[in-house]
């Protein structure tokens, strides 16, 4: 499916006003009031979401201070020099350790993303003891804003959740969907011709990334801007981003 781009372009208008979500909270409630103290309309475009409000809605958050390190735990920390606490809730959140090296954790979570520390993360937590973990579906997540927003007046949007990750072959950390609803993830391009007449052969573009990745100049961690409305691009679809994962046995960088 190839997306639809409004011949204006697209427009990334940040939702203000989100301030700090608590366990139990509402967030479509949340988000529809920024979107209005915003002046945006949740209408005809995507919300690009990070997932650590989602987290913290859902009430994905641990109290170090409660966690009982195992060996294995210990054992990195030490080696590490990290929180044997932190590792420990890494390890939990892990279905497989893919690298290790220069104090950095690459793992597989029981999502299948490969990233470092299984995506919990200690920054902008609710206090110093506490971590955020990823949601436990993201894609559900996304499904489930989608339609509470819809609820409540929302037409015709999608919802990408995203997360901050690193890559293997470059530095720097880039914005990308961890969940998504109402939209393809990939525009699938093979069988089109480029400028110059060619049929393209393997053309398959990350969507829902390359909306996170645009969302997420907007979303840095201290922005205070968690939440991003894309204008000018048409959703449609119901894929999910856990469709885009990589069979292990054609990635080469495992």
């Amino acid at each position: 499916m190839k997306i639809q781009i409004d011949e204006a372009g697209l427009r990334l208008r940040p939702l203000y006003g989100i301030g700090n979500v608590e366990p139990g909270d509402d967030l479509s409630k949340i988000i529809a009031g920024a979107a209005k103290q915003s002046g945006v309309e949740l209408r005809d475009g995507v919300l690009v979401v990070c997932q650590k409000i989602i987290s913290k809605a859902d009430g994905r958050l641990v109290d170090l201070s409660t966690i009982e390190p195992s060996e294995e735990a210990i054992r990195i920390a030490g080696e590490d020099d990290k929180d044997p606490r932190h590792v420990e809730v890494v390890l939990r959140e892990t279905r497989k350790i893919v690298r290790r090296g220069h104090g950095v954790m690459i793992c597989e979570t029981h999502h299948g993303y490969i990233c470092a520390n299984a995506g919990v993360d200690l920054s902008n937590a609710p206090g110093e003891q506490f971590a955020v973990l990823l949601p436990i579906d993201c894609d559900v997540s996304a499904r489930a804003l989608k339609s509470d927003l819809e609820h409540r007046g929302a037409e015709n949007i999608a919802v990408v959740v995203t997360d901050t990750f690193g890559r293997p072959w470059r530095e720097g950390l880039v914005d990308m969907s961890v969940g998504s609803a109402g939209i393809e993830p990939i525009s699938d391009h093979r069988g089109e011709v480029d400028l110059a007449g060619r049929e393209l052969q393997v053309t398959a573009t990350a969507t829902v990334d390359q909306l996170a990745a645009g969302a997420g100049i907007l979303m840095v961690k201290d922005s205070g801007i968690p939440a991003v409305f894309v204008e000018g691009l048409a959703p449609g679809g119901d894929g999910a981003t856990g469709d885009m994962l990589r069979d292990p046995a054609e990635d080469l960088f495992r």
